[in-house]
């Protein structure tokens, strides 16, 4: 077994791991449970992704999934960079009590879990080569996510409050009134997309400067997404 395999499985089963831990654990006091929160839509995304490279590595498959895990990687990075800059600057905006949960599952979530996809989709996988099929999947997930906690979970939770509404999952966000919140989303979903054009830019020098044994490829022809 090579080490590109080995490392894609050890990804893959601490993805695993996570998604069962988030699913039991993760919330399930209020409606919309562990889905509430867009760290475990990344996670759950990153699970998915790296099922479907091992199966392409393993020749179980012929789809390389191109599209998706590119977009599963900027969501990681939009995950990452909301949550530590949105702590940094109050820890309450994020946290329930301003204190980090457990330590381990803090890190994962939020810096190791999203580096290990990184690393997959950049030096092995090398991914990015279609960016309209990732811009694709981003905003339609990010949209539906902004729609999922605005349309239903917002109305049927009490918590968190703020000084305008209550039920959004993140603190901050029950702080700002409609026309706010709906310019935070647009800005995020502009960010996302220009991250997405800076992780195309570094994995087309990545392919030219590191051309050694490059990924497997699909078939010419073959359908992918």
């Amino acid at each position: 077994m090579s080490g590109r395999i080995v490392f894609r499985w050890v990804v893959f089963l601490l993805a695993a791991s996570y998604c069962v831990r988030q699913a039991l654990y993760g919330g399930n006091d209020e409606f919309g449970g562990a889905f509430r929160f867009l760290t475990n839509w990344a996670l759950f995304c990153s699970f998915f992704a790296a099922s479907r490279m091992i199966a392409f590595e393993e020749g179980r498959t012929e789809r390389r999934w191109d599209g998706f895990v590119g977009m599963t990687a900027v969501l990681n990075f939009m995950v990452v960079f909301l949550y530590w800059r949105l702590y940094f600057g109050d820890p309450a905006s994020v946290t329930r009590d301003g204190e980090l949960a457990e330590w381990w599952l803090e890190i994962y979530l939020h810096a190791l879990g999203p580096a290990l996809q990184w690393i997959d989709a950049l030096f092995i996988h090398r991914s990015f080569r279609r960016p309209l099929a990732s811009a694709g999947w981003l905003i339609g997930l990010v949209v539906t996510y902004f729609a999922w906690i605005e349309l239903a979970v917002a109305p049927r939770n009490d918590t968190p409050a703020g000084a305008v509404t209550s039920g959004l999952p993140y603190r901050f966000l029950n702080d700002l009134d409609l026309g706010a919140r709906a310019e935070f989303y647009a800005t995020n979903v502009v960010v996302a997309l220009l991250t997405l054009a800076l992780f195309t830019g570094t994995a087309w020098i990545i392919r030219r400067v590191l051309p050694r044994q490059e990924a497997r490829e699909a078939p010419p022809g073959n359908p992918d997404i």
